[in-house]
């Protein structure tokens, strides 16, 4: 083929992994084509003029791996639309440790006025929503585009959750991208995507690598082998482009190598600024170029014009993030040192507003300054905590620590410390205990008594979450006794009201008040409120005195005492659960969620989140309590206690329903709290497995499931849970007295009072155990209304029980066959297949359904086996179409 100078009848145009095929330079971009992408923007379309015709907004997410062409899709879908539409555009920053709400920056810069001043003067996450969703209402409709949300930042990701609670009140179409391949099961947006997975105003659309036809179509005017193409790049747009713009005599291997074939073709001024460009994620400003190239910035033209570098309103940047690592990587390492030392010179002194801690942490790094990390990274990580970004501030302060050696032990240990603060507000465990044991040996090390002291308290609050209570409590009478060898100070109010939580989480209500009383004498005294407020928490949970809650909450709020609110409102919520009072249990997780959600609070709101769970199965809305356990079940954490009471709700909401995998759940379970000894962690397994024992009609298992549990529980006078686990013994037909302690539901139900306890129970909200009390009458009417209820509720074991009395007694007329969901649904599908073909409509393969719905993978073999039977379909794909019609998919998601 002729030289590529004279290729005339294609042009290229790469953006960020997107293909365009367009006609000669002379014919405009809107003319050209984005190959094999027309339904996604068809879909977009769709999805802006909803809500440009409704006023009602929507989030679409875009995944797919890197490469396939995300950003170039939506800057086509924003230049098509320009015209309608306000397009406000964000991109998350490529840094190992992100800068705090990166990509709102860029967007708040562009928006100006109030979002500007916000964003600008150092806020939390929900104010920064509150000022966004004004900017939003100002002008419609909005394409408002976050990129790369795989490298977002904690407080990034808050005002994304947050923003899809408040999306219909807003005239805009929020779309993000991010690269679906790169998410572990830990990684935050996984989570964050598995929130907004259940909402109506949040749809999906996933890109797929080009077609062998389609990469053929681009090799047209170059002289390689387009099969050959296709198999080396498996139709990754990106790497196509890059293969075929290096203008190698052989089709590279890698994306690497294309990238620098491509880069090598480049004049020796030219390649040495893409390397300038390549060390300054996300970009290079103009000011920055000219500190890091020198005479070099006469090579920006060439290295715009090569396709290799595009300029953006910050700056100059890669065209792909791909492209700038296989840039960086290749540097020679004095030579990339020496770029980073440059730069981190720059950022310090920039010419104009206030430097950048986070990515001047990132250059003194890379440099190998020891005391330019020192100085950045704490000063970093302390700005990062400011604004709601725990996970990237306790990233900056392990940055630091890194470098800490040469430090002094008492400064080491203060850097410990501040790390495994933030480790505890983002539930980072294993961590956080770690620092805290390195501080702890600094401390000894230099004989600080008081400091070991604090450190002690401070660990067993640590080693309690995970479980390993004996360890906590340990620790915490330590820190107790080293302390009070001192004169009374904050750090002795503070281990008196840590060591009344530790009781109090074992369920020792005497022994937490009595400690508890301790440190709010001397936490008053000394005017601690902090402390005052902990331990004044305390005892309003172990006395179930909402007044004393109440005072806790108006004392922390008013003292700007964050964390003591979160933890107010987990001890409230925990209360109103357990004692059954739903009214206010709804208040309070309701309030604490959206409390602990705005301010990065992830611990308390997993907590909160779990329990609002237990309340969903109480109430009787048992498919909202399983979506929320299996939304805290995909949420990897530490803790233990929100994963008991999770896999308990699902188990339970499995066993009452007659579902399959209740009996893993609760083994899981078991294996987490029995270990802990703590009656509330123990006792809800005990009484779930006692239930799920007894729908199977195993008596052996209820006894066996309750006799450990049951002495415990009365020793520490739990009247709920012993009136729970004393019910399934009755029911289990063991004879024994009534605990007088039992709790006035089940204390009716024991003595034989059915009638008087279903209709406490009715008055409480529990209609299941309602319908379960009028299932001990002995009348058909009862009897029948039992049934009923059961029924309602899709409670088929314990209806079928129900049914089989009905018939000893001689009843007709029972009502028969499958559920009514399943009669009602035209495909004959269950609500569990019609679950999973919405989510195989989606695009998600068995195990990521399985993970999606806490479910084996073989379980979801068989539920896609028989959707397939049932709706008389060959493919996933087929199944997909029927899904549409079905209503359980969008037409072009």
């Amino acid at each position: 083929m002729a030289a590529a100078g004279r290729v005339e009848a294609l042009v290229l145009q790469v953006h960020h992994g997107g293909v365009q095929r367009v006609a000669p330079a002379h014919v405009s971009a809107a003319s050209s084509e984005l190959l094999e992408r027309a339904a996604e923007l068809s879909s977009l379309a769709e999805s802006l003029g909803a809500v440009h015709g409704s006023s009602r907004g929507q989030i679409v997410l875009v995944g797919g791996e890197a490469g396939v062409g995300k950003t170039a899709l939506l800057r086509r879908f924003c230049e098509e639309c320009r015209e309608p539409a306000r397009i406000l555009w964000g991109a998350c920053d490529p840094l190992f440790t992100p800068r705090p709400l990166g990509p709102l920056l860029a967007v708040a810069e562009g928006a100006g006025g109030e979002l500007e001043n916000v964003v600008a003067s150092g806020v939390m996450p929900h104010e920064v929503v509150a000022a966004l969703v004004r900017e939003l209402r100002a002008r419609a409709p909005t394409v408002f585009v976050l990129e790369d949300l795989h490298w977002a930042d904690e407080a990034t990701l808050d005002v994304l959750r947050l923003l899809g609670r408040r999306v219909e009140t807003v005239p805009a179409l929020i779309v993000g991208s991010y690269r679906d391949d790169e998410l572990d099961r830990s990684h935050p947006l996984r989570i964050v995507l598995g929130e907004l997975a259940t909402s109506p105003t949040v749809g999906r659309l996933k890109l797929t690598a080009l077609s062998a036809a389609a990469v053929a179509q681009l090799a047209d005017a170059h002289a390689v082998d387009a099969d050959e193409l296709y198999r080396k790049t498996a139709g990754n747009p990106f790497f196509v482009v890059e293969a075929l713009a290096a203008r190698a005599e052989e089709i590279p291997g890698t994306v690497r190598d294309a990238v620098l074939a491509r880069a090598a073709r480049l004049t020796p001024q030219a390649r040495r600024l893409l390397e300038a460009v390549a060390v300054v994620p996300p970009q290079a400003e103009l000011w920055l170029l000219e500190a890091l190239a020198g005479n070099a910035i006469e090579g920006l033209e060439e290295g715009l014009t090569s396709g290799m570098l595009t300029s953006e309103r910050a700056g100059i940047t890669f065209r792909h993030e791909l492209a700038r690592l296989a840039v960086e990587e290749s540097i020679a390492l004095n030579r990339r040192v020496d770029l980073h030392r440059q730069a981190l010179a720059a950022f310090a002194d920039p010419p104009g507003g206030v430097p950048d801690l986070a990515r001047l942490a990132h250059h003194a790094e890379a440099a190998g300054d020891v005391d330019a990390v020192l100085h950045f990274a704490p000063a970093a990580a302390a700005r990062a905590a400011s604004l709601g970004a725990h996970r990237e501030a306790a990233a900056q302060y392990a940055r630091a620590l890194r470098f800490g050696d040469r430090l002094p032990a008492a400064e080491r240990a203060e850097l410990l410390e501040r790390r495994s603060r933030e480790c505890y507000i983002t539930d980072q465990y294993d961590e956080g205990i770690a620092a805290l044991e390195d501080a702890l040996e600094c401390h000894r090390t230099v004989g600080d008594t008081l400091k070991e002291g604090e450190a002690l308290q401070r660990l067993s609050e640590f080693l309690w979450c995970p479980g390993r209570t004996a360890e906590a409590e340990r620790s915490a009478r330590d820190a107790v006794g080293l302390l009070e060898r001192l004169s009374p100070g904050r750090e002795l109010a503070k281990a008196y009201a840590n060591l009344a939580g530790i009781c109090s989480a074992a369920a020792r209500s005497e022994e937490a008040i009595a400690w508890a009383g301790r440190a709010l004498d001397l936490a008053e005294r000394l005017d601690d409120t902090e402390t005052a407020v902990h331990a004044l928490a305390t005892i309003g949970a172990c006395q179930g005195d909402y007044e004393k809650l109440e005072q806790s909450f108006e004392h922390a709020r008013r003292a700007g005492l964050a964390v003591q609110v979160g933890r107010t409102f987990t001890l409230a919520g925990v209360v109103a659960v357990e004692r059954r009072r739903h009214s206010l249990a709804n208040v309070y997780l309701d309030q604490g969620i959206t409390y602990c959600s705005e301010r990065g609070l992830e611990l308390f709101r997993l907590y909160l989140l779990a329990n609002r769970a237990r309340l969903q199965l109480d109430e009787g809305h048992w498919a909202d309590a399983a979506d929320s356990a299996a939304a805290v079940l995909r949420i990897p954490r530490t803790s233990t206690t929100p994963r008991i009471v999770s896999l308990v709700v699902l188990a339970l909401v499995r066993a009452r329903r007659g579902d399959p995998e209740v009996g893993p759940l609760l083994d899981e379970a078991w294996m987490l709290a029995e270990p802990t000894r703590e009656l509330p962690r123990l006792g809800p397994v005990a009484a779930a497995r006692a239930e799920a024992a007894w729908l199977e009609g195993d008596r052996d298992a209820v006894v066996a499931a309750t006799e450990a549990v049951l002495p415990l529980a009365l020793e520490r006078k739990a009247g709920w849970l012993i009136g729970e686990l004393a019910e399934w013994r009755r029911r289990a037909g063991l004879n024994e007295d009534v605990p007088a302690s039992a709790a006035e539901p089940y204390a009716l139900q024991l003595a034989g009072e059915w009638a008087r306890a279903a209709e406490l129970w009715a008055e409480i909200g529990c209609p299941y155990e309602a319908a379960l009390a009028l299932a001990d009458a002995d009348d058909e009417g009862p009897l029948r209304r039992a049934l009923e209820e059961l029924q309602r509720l899709d409670a088929r074991p314990a209806a079928a029980l129900v049914a089989r009395r009905l018939r000893e007694r001689g009843a007709r007329g029972l009502p028969r066959g499958p559920r009514s969901a399943t009669r009602q649904d035209p495909g004959g599908l269950t609500t569990r297949e019609r679950e999973v073909l919405g989510l195989v409509a989606e695009g998600l393969r068995n195990a990521e359904i399985a993970e999606r719905l806490v479910l084996s993978k073989r379980t979801v073999d068989h539920h896609v086996a028989a959707i397939l039977r049932k709706l008389d379909v060959r493919t996933r794909g087929e199944a997909s179409a029927q899904a549409v019609s079905l209503g359980l998919a969008g037409q072009d998601r």
